[in-house]
């Protein structure tokens, strides 16, 4: 088919200036997607001179298009003569990133830093850095009267800190982001400091800790005493990861002091945040430097009366427990651990559980002979049915980290006294228990221990107690089932 002129030539040009009139958005997404075919069929001249002109003048279409075409332009460089012509296609795709859609500017400012690895140095600076005019208009947002340009600015910092690069970083986006770091609403602070490690990491590498020491550091430190405790708590999620960046020497001079201030802020967040990041500060020079303020830190978040903060810290505790070691464990944490187990809220006392187990398999079985089966096993007496059965539920967890010597000889006896309590939700827990830890035990224990009970339960006087210890002896998913 020839164009209007008989001039086959301009066939793909033609269709697709009809293609992209249409009124259906299927067919112009299409047309969009088929770029490159046209490209070729044009040529690197036609379409560098005719092809690219149009598109920068028809970018006005649904959002799905204008995806589309800023992914397909990052596609283009040999499409439009290689990297000599690669400024070719700044035009449209800065119309691209211009557009109302975030999703359409994220892609045109992705293919944007795209090509610019294709540019020449020269090219960079005479064609892509003065990009019509990127940095005044970036200063101007980050100095927006309205609070939430400057909160989305701080938000995408480290977005364009990657598409601008290093140079104008260093002039124009450090200025700019202590100002955000030192704005006069936190909610711009906020966003800020939750920046501040992805904003130092991308830093050029020659210049990065003279940076940091002289234009960043500084800020980070007002912002330990925030008024907000929003500010405080995102840049607590992040500072310590800056001690990786700094090294030894600087951590312990300068950044030390800041983690022990954040020990003990009146926030439970702040303090959580830095307990949770402290593997950070741990590969650089060790977490003995913060035991001694670690440990009033815990303790207060241990006992906070938010269930959720309380949940929180047990989590990390194996965390923290290899990295303290088993010495100041057992003589700081371990009555912590224990203590958990009786906590009023089932959460707590569930997480504390697990937390065992995961302590058992950090510290070994023997340690947890020796300090955690022995507690454990004393709540078995203890006057709240509650606490008896966290005894049992402790067993569950505890039995294949601890292994059948310490399960048959020291687990097992406290399990099947238990079948005798007054309790009958305690007593079917213990038909629970029996099918868990089944597993563990050896055929004689099975033989000799197990089966009496679970058969005695088998015939009690409440429903659900014979219910399970019913499916303990006959379910399929017991072991101890086919030797019963």
């Amino acid at each position: 088919m020839a164009g209007a002129d008989g001039d086959d030539s301009l066939y793909p040009i033609a269709v697709l200036i009809d293609e992209l009139r249409n009124e259906d958005v299927q067919l112009r997404l299409n047309s969009i997607k088929k770029l490159s075919t046209i490209a070729l069929a044009l040529g690197v001249e036609r379409t560098r001179t005719e092809l690219l002109p149009f598109l920068t003048d028809t970018i006005y279409d649904e959002d799905e298009v204008l995806l589309a075409l800023a992914e397909q332009l990052g596609n283009f460089t040999m499409l439009v003569g290689g990297p000599e012509y690669v400024h070719c296609l700044l035009p449209p795709l800065e119309s691209l990133a211009t557009v109302e859609e975030t999703v359409v500017r994220d892609k045109a400012v992705e293919s944007l830093r795209k090509i610019s690895q294709e540019h020449s140095p020269v090219d960079l600076e005479v064609h892509f850095e003065p990009l019509t005019l990127v940095m005044p208009t970036l200063r101007q947002a980050a100095e927006d009267k309205s609070w939430r340009v400057r909160y989305m600015v701080a938000d995408k910092f480290s977005e364009l800190q990657k598409a601008v690069g290093p140079e104008i970083t260093k002039n124009d986006l450090v200025p700019a982001f202590q100002n955000l770091l030192k704005d006069c609403e936190a909610e711009v602070r906020s966003a800020a400091a939750k920046k501040i490690k992805e904003f130092c990491e991308n830093l050029p590498e020659d210049s990065r800790e003279t940076i940091i020491m002289t234009h960043i550091l500084s800020c980070v430190k007002e912002l330990v005493s925030d008024t907000s405790q929003h500010v405080k708590s995102a840049l607590a999620s992040v500072i310590m990861g800056l001690s990786t960046i700094l090294g030894k020497d600087n951590t312990v001079e300068h950044l030390l002091p800041l983690f022990l201030a954040q020990l003990k802020d009146e926030c439970p967040e702040v303090r959580l945040n830095i307990i949770s990041n402290l593997d950070c500060v741990n590969e650089v020079i060790g977490i003995r430097q913060l035991s001694q303020s670690l440990l009033p830190a815990i303790v207060e978040l241990a006992e906070d009366a938010k269930w959720r903060v309380r949940l929180a810290i047990i989590e990390y505790m194996p965390l923290l427990a290899g990295q303290l070691g088993v010495e100041f464990f057992d003589e700081k944490l371990n009555t912590l651990c224990m203590a958990w187990l009786i906590d009023h809220v089932y959460a707590i006392r569930e997480a504390a559980t697990c937390n065992l187990m995961k302590l058992v398999e950090k510290f070994g079985a023997e340690w947890a002979q020796n300090t955690i089966v022995p507690k454990v096993l004393g709540m078995a007496n203890d006057p709240n049915y509650l606490h008896r059965m966290t005894t049992l539920f402790c067993i569950n967890s505890l039995s294949e980290a601890c292994g059948q010597d310490i399960t048959t000889k020291h687990m097992l006896p406290v399990v099947l006294k238990m079948s005798n309590d007054q309790v009958a939700n305690v007593r079917f827990n213990v038909a629970k228990s029996l099918q868990k830890i089944g597993p563990v035990l050896d055929s004689n224990a099975l033989q000799t221990e197990v089966k009496p009970v679970l058969e005695k339960l088998a015939t009690d006087t409440d429903m659900d107690v014979k219910y399970f210890a019913q499916e303990a002896i006959r379910g399929k998913d017991s072991t101890v089932h086919f030797l019963l």
